[in-house]
């Protein structure tokens, strides 16, 4: 397995009245990877997990799983604050054939946060299953991952070698992480939908994990880069980071559901209460930005 490129989060689909659009959903992974995608992942924050129930779930992670059969690894986001229900998660995507799984440390609301010791414990947990782990280091846990800890995890824990680092300064953790942790870490990934990628691919990220806008774009940044050819990496992130920033400040997850709209990808861009849809205006700047930049998106399903 190859942890490197760009592995975007794919959107999940509803009709307008608040059900899963299935066979959406499989038009969103087509087109995902159609844009060159190295792998999806699923069931993130990028996916409205935190809408979704568990039997929607088992649902989404089957369809998803059996629908790209192996076109693509695929990582599955198993986050949740009790223990052993990470650990079902971890078990039912390994067996359904996931490549890895993603995991913030536990936490419920504001208050309820695992300590640095029950973290390492619920990451010990879920790597007993044998199945890849990618770590989650996002500001919505709300949970401090000092470099330490994720060092100790990547080293005792044989299952924990992927890191998304998507927290404040995201460069200069990724940068102490690889210093501190050497061959443990086997794939040190950024996130925000690449809002960061170039000072954190200069930290030594290996591969970033976006929405599933503009895959296409973003790409020949990271594969440019990679290449040595970093005036020309610089370059085309300078095209898309505009659009990029837009999405990051602006629409979050809504701009992949609003673009694959637009390009007849999905019929809708729906998002359960209490989400409020995205102001006219702002979908509109959204599409505006990204139509001289013509990606697979907005033509792909027309």
């Amino acid at each position: 397995m190859s942890w490197t490129g760009i592995w975007p989060v794919a959107p999940t689909p509803f009709h307008d009245d608040g059900t899963l659009d299935l066979e959406g959903m499989k038009r969103a992974l087509d087109c995902i990877i159609d844009q060159g995608a190295d792998g999806i992942c699923i069931l993130a924050n990028f996916s409205e997990q935190f809408l979704i129930s568990d039997a929607e779930r088992e649902v989404l992670t089957r369809l998803s799983l059996e629908h790209v059969a192996g076109r693509v690894p695929v990582i599955v986001t198993i986050s949740h604050y009790a223990t052993p229900i990470a650990v079902e998660r971890a078990q039912f995507a390994k067996d359904l054939g996931a490549a890895a799984v993603m995991m913030m440390p536990p936490y419920h609301g504001a208050l309820l946060k695992g300590t640095a010791e029950q973290t390492y414990e619920q990451f010990a947990a879920v790597g007993a299953v044998g199945i890849p782990i990618m770590v989650q280091d996002a500001p919505l846990s709300g949970v401090d991952l000092p470099v330490p800890l994720l060092v100790r995890m990547a080293q005792e824990i044989e299952e924990v070698r992927l890191f998304k680092i998507e927290c404040p300064r995201a460069a200069n953790k990724l940068r102490a992480l690889i210093a501190e942790g050497g061959d443990a870490i086997e794939a040190p990934f950024d996130g925000e939908e690449a809002i960061t990628l170039l000072a954190d691919l200069d930290a030594g990220a290996t591969g970033s994990m976006t929405s599933g806008m503009i895959v296409d774009q973003i790409k020949p940044v990271i594969t440019k880069y990679h290449a040595g050819d970093i005036t020309g990496a610089t370059e085309a992130y300078g095209r898309v980071a505009m659009a990029i920033n837009h999405e990051n400040r602006q629409c979050g997850w809504q701009s992949c559901k609003a673009a694959m709209v637009e390009g007849g990808v999905i019929k809708s861009d729906f998002c359960r209460h209490p989400i409020p849809p995205l102001h006219p205006a702002i979908r509109q700047r959204m599409i505006d930005l990204l139509k001289p930049l013509d990606p697979l998106v907005l033509n792909w399903g027309k």
